[in-house]
């Protein structure tokens, strides 16, 4: 019984780490771009909309892929779509790092596609193998996510200033998803096949008619199209007010390292809470107030890019906790998760783009901050209703969802 409970700890613990360690690629190798983006532009000479672009793409790609990424699961198993998800990573940096602006297009577009299956996978999976620990585990990802991003952010423009230009410092970040390989190879003998139930009827029965669903949706796609906007912006916002590139990127490593923060504390609360209506809220005034911050007085922008990541990174943390606790089973959580993913991410996706025109025309970043502030405000309102505490019912006439 000992030798049993020993291996079955090891087995937990491996995949706990392997889990981590992939949390780690699903941000960094998307955000760390961000610092570099004055460089791309000046490189390449293009518009302040079309470098935006480089931030939707693989935002449209994660709305794609999303709803086939369970399907990809139930086919090949989850541990094996996560591993080649990671080399699909791997090889978009690559693509990305080659110095030409079509594969820096393709690259960014395959590396979306990559995260994707992980953001997906990677919710179900926790609900599948540690059901009793939703909150926790989400916020150690999330965590491991945020401190891995704001390694890259931090790092990204050292590199670039010190004889690697911008390519050179993208193809850095790949240290990160070969980690993530080496560790989850263990995971590969775990050939699990249906795992999130090959019924596809339970699958999707009543998510895409749920009120519930469509208020968890809302409330996580709010803050993705928030925090893209402000991830993709945040150097150039900060440059126009008179900081220097590498300040603009030692705040963007700033602002998610705030996002990290919740991870140490939000589970905890959640697990304590009988609904998470009020927390919602709050954190979705958070980053209508650093908005607000940025705009207003720039000069602390340390203070309001730290507000800001605890509250994008708190709202991120409650909406993926929300597909567990929401969902009645471990296939409607993936239902769930494909849905609140691609219908999110397709709304996010406008944001940096939208934004980016938006500067061109009026010449400064005064609209687009405004814009945010008014969206976490109505993101409040869907985090009212998505943190009652009640669940998707399992056929589309259930009451209450």
């Amino acid at each position: 019984m000992t030798s049993i409970s020993t291996a079955g700890l090891k087995k937990h613990g491996l995949l706990l780490i392997g889990i981590l360690m992939i949390a780690t690629t699903l941000r960094v190798t998307f955000t760390g771009a961000a610092p570099l983006l004055d460089m791309i532009r000046d490189a390449f000479g293009l518009t302040t909309a079309q470098t935006g672009i480089l931030t939707t793409l693989p935002l449209l790609a994660f709305a794609l892929v999303s709803p086939l990424a369970a399907g990809i699961a139930r086919r090949f198993g989850i541990e094996r779509s996560l591993f080649a998800a990671m080399l699909i990573i791997c090889a978009g940096i690559a693509l990305r790092s080659a110095g030409n602006i079509a594969l820096l297009y393709l690259g960014t577009a395959v590396i979306g596609c990559a995260i994707a299956m992980g953001n997906v996978l990677l919710p179900g999976l926790i609900k599948r193998d540690f059901p009793g620990q939703v909150a926790r585990l989400t916020g150690a990802y999330s965590l491991t996510m945020g401190v891995a991003a704001a390694s890259g952010s931090m790092m990204v423009v050292p590199v670039a200033l010190h004889g690697y230009g911008w390519a050179g410092a993208l193809m850095a970040l790949m240290i990160f998803p070969l980690l993530a390989l080496l560790i989850w190879l263990p995971q590969l003998s775990n050939h699990t096949t249906a795992t999130l139930s090959s019924n596809k009827a339970l699958h999707s029965r009543g998510i895409w008619t749920s009120a519930l669903a469509w208020q968890v949706t809302l409330f996580l796609g709010l803050n993705s199209l928030i925090y893209y906007v402000v991830i993709g912006w945040l150097p150039s916002i900060l440059i126009s007010h008179g900081f220097s590139e590498a300040q603009a990127g030692s705040l963007h490593g700033l602002m998610q390292l705030a996002t990290a923060a919740p991870g140490l504390l939000i589970g905890l609360v959640l697990s304590r809470l009988k609904d998470q209506r009020g927390i919602a809220v709050v954190m979705a005034l958070l980053c209508a107030l650093s908005a607000i911050g940025l705009l207003l007085m720039p000069e602390l922008a340390s203070l309001w890019v730290v507000i800001f990541g605890f509250g994008t990174g708190a709202t991120m943390i409650l909406g993926l906790t929300f597909i567990g606790l929401r969902a009645n089973s471990a296939h409607q959580a993936a239902a769930l998760s494909g849905m609140a993913q691609s219908v999110g991410y397709l709304l996010a996706a406008f944001g940096p783009p939208v934004m980016g025109k938006v500067h061109d025309i009026s010449g400064q970043w005064s609209l687009p901050l405004l814009g945010c502030a008014a969206l976490a405000c109505v993101m409040a309102i869907f985090g009212s209703f998505a943190g009652r505490n009640t669940e998707i019912g399992p056929a589309p006439s259930c009451r209450g969802s």
